[in-house]
């Protein structure tokens, strides 16, 4: 897969990118992720994009003329054109997955007011929020669908199996772990985790996550009504 970027901060992106299992997934170029200044396509001489909302209001709109050529200078016929805004679908373990099939996704990230309209309606296909907060801009919310996007990728995380205990799978939040010594300060390990009963500890896992999700994300709890 190959992401591209279209933002007005690249230095604020570039270092997560170069990092941790992301930086391993480029390397092994599972994930290809190229970060582009929006100004880079500006034809105003000092570089400006954005300009005031007309009808009038606080703070400043990306306007269209950067954005268009940006996004089709980037663009391929397989690609998805995605803005990360407040106002999208939310993010979540099941649409990551089905972005993570992609081949190209071009990512647009939000500042100030927000984008003009028109390129909304007429270039970008999806529309992306990763809460129900407001962050300075979109550079952020960009990384992190990235990120939740590249670990579904085969390879990228290199244990398979280490996303099937992840917060959200089966609409279910993630059970507790533990790692040496057995007993800590007088905090012993749950006994089962020791028992090596593999079929035990796959029923208490289950269990601890039904009750997590029961008691903090009762919203989850009532679509999954788990067993």
């Amino acid at each position: 897969m190959r992401i591209d970027l279209l933002t007005l901060f690249p230095k604020m992106i570039e270092g997560f990118f170069a990092e941790s299992i992301l930086g391993r997934a480029v390397d092994n170029k599972i994930l290809e992720i190229a970060v582009h200044d929006i100004r880079d396509w500006a034809q105003d001489k000092h570089k400006r994009v954005d300009d005031t909302p007309f009808g009038g209001g606080a703070g400043m709109v990306l306007g269209p003329q950067a954005l268009f050529d940006a996004i089709e200078s980037v663009r391929t016929p397989t690609s998805q054109v995605i803005y990360l805004c407040p106002d999208g679908e939310p993010l979540t373990n099941p649409l990551a997955r089905t972005l993570s099939t992609g081949q190209h996704l071009v990512l647009v990230s939000g500042h100030y007011e927000g984008i003009d309209q028109r390129v909304r309606d007429t270039l970008i296909t999806r529309e992306i929020s990763i809460g129900d907060y407001v962050l300075t801009n979109g550079t952020v919310a960009a990384a992190v669908l990235v990120d939740c996007i590249a670990r579904q990728m085969p390879g990228v995380l290199g244990e398979e199996n280490s996303l099937t205990g992840d917060s959200f799978n089966n609409s279910l939040l993630s059970f507790p772990q533990y790692t040496r010594p057995a007993d800590f300060r007088g905090m012993p390990v749950p006994p089962v985790l020791l028992s090596g009963d593999h079929g035990a500890i796959a029923r208490w896992r289950h269990e601890q996550q039904v009750a997590k999700t029961r008691e903090r994300r009762p919203d989850l709890f009532s679509k999954k009504q788990p067993t």
